[in-house]
């Protein structure tokens, strides 16, 4: 059967007939076929013609992928795809002004070099915005890799995005060190430790467990007080960077495909002085309950510091620059997208949103599902997530339900 608009159209039109489905006119803007992956993808105008050909629970799009007898058939909106040019062009203006930053500051010039490489796989992007193939790109790429040296801190959870994020940071060249905050199972489960030790052993990269001690957090968690999500990352997030200060290792890269355009990559300032929350070697626990206690009164003093010298738009020499680099999000990069290029690791698929934590504080206060569900539509409606994919995630909240 051809592969053209009009023979596509005829057959859409026929089976919405067949399935007693109201009479549309069906708009396509484009067509683009993937032989090597037996892949179709249908561009329409705008998310109403793509509604037309999907139909009602998906059986429009999946009777045509029987007749037409293809793998699979994407159905995106051309109005979507603007969006996400849109965002991309913003993250590569953003790139831009990072790199001349850096050559001008003559500063952390160790990852400038991979973060070129990121610019160049983001301009491929543009410029095949529609079937990007990750695969095809890099094995077409002849980078020349750093083996000396930790280029990138890669926070690494045993899911999907930060799974991806950790494969193409060392495919860029960062030459990146997996690193993995170890709370305990209620929010670090096995399987995502089995990812972890699988993905890791597979691509040859470094790994590192920080232990963590999140028992205010979860206690916080199953007695009401606070969703665990924002406060767990806030947390992470002060570790990683921690774990960077004292390792010399000012980057930080994150699965985080919300912060796209400006936000992809960004500054923060840490003081030199301040303290860990975590004793790097895990020796002395009575030790550490002091240090923690000191801990609380310097980080609140380096606190106020800070803040006055935001005020006064001023650092002092004890402030150390370090970055995040938000990876999807300076790709744009969704779900669907990211869960293709790790399939070939093999790694345990991981159902369902967040951790046993999270399940736990559903069951005990389903209130907080309300603040679950926002997170999901926030990547919803940055285009991470398909809508169908949400309402799957959002229902797995309900049915593990007794």
């Amino acid at each position: 059967m051809k592969l053209d608009k009009k023979t596509i159209i005829k057959q859409i039109n026929l089976i919405r007939r067949e399935i007693g489905h109201d009479n549309v006119k069906i708009n396509i803007k484009k067509l683009i076929y993937d032989k090597k992956y037996d892949e179709l993808w249908i561009i329409t105008p705008d998310r109403p013609d793509k509604s037309s050909i999907i139909g009602k629970g998906g059986w429009v799009v999946g009777k045509l992928r029987e007749k037409m007898k293809i793998n699979k058939i994407h159905v995106e909106s051309y109005s979507d795809y603007l969006i996400k040019e849109y965002r991309m062009k913003l993250s590569l203006q953003k790139l831009d002004s990072f790199i001349k930053e850096q050559e001008n500051e003559k500063s952390n010039q160790s990852f400038l070099t991979p973060i070129e490489n990121l610019k160049s796989i983001l301009e491929a992007k543009i410029e095949n915005i529609y079937n990007f193939d990750f695969t095809e790109y890099f094995n077409n790429q002849d980078y020349e890799f750093s083996k000396n040296e930790n280029n990138a801190i890669v926070a690494l959870s045993g899911g999907v995005d930060s799974s991806f994020s950790l494969v193409i940071a060392k495919k860029l060249g960062f030459n990146p060190i997996a690193v993995t905050i170890d709370p305990g199972t209620i929010i670090l489960p096995k399987q995502f430790k089995d990812n972890i030790k699988k993905l890791c052993k597979e691509i040859s990269v470094k790994h590192k467990y920080i232990p963590m001690d999140y028992t205010e957090i979860i206690q916080d968690s199953l007695s009401g007080n606070l969703h665990p999500c924002g406060r767990c990352s806030k947390e992470t997030a002060s570790a990683l960077f921690n774990y960077g200060k004292d390792n010399n290792i000012n980057l930080v890269i994150f699965g985080d495909m919300l912060s796209t355009g400006s936000q992809c990559i960004t500054k923060y300032k840490i003081n030199k002085t301040i303290n860990n929350k975590f004793n790097k070697d895990n020796e002395n626990n009575e030790d550490n309950n002091k240090i923690n206690e000191n801990n609380k009164e310097i980080n609140e003093n380096n606190n106020k510091k800070t803040n006055k010298n935001k005020e006064n738009n001023n650092f002092d020499e004890d402030d150390l620059d370090m970055f995040r680099l938000n990876l999807p999000a300076t790709l744009s990069v969704g779900k669907e997208e990211i869960k293709k290029n790790i399939l070939k690791y093999n790694l345990e698929q991981i159902k369902g949103f967040g951790c046993p934590l999270l399940y736990e504080s559903h069951k005990k206060y389903p209130y907080f599902k309300k603040f679950s569900i926002q997170r999901i539509l926030r990547e919803t409606r940055s285009g991470a997530l398909e809508p169908g994919e949400a309402l799957d995630l959002i229902w797995s909240f309900y049915r593990t339900e007794k």
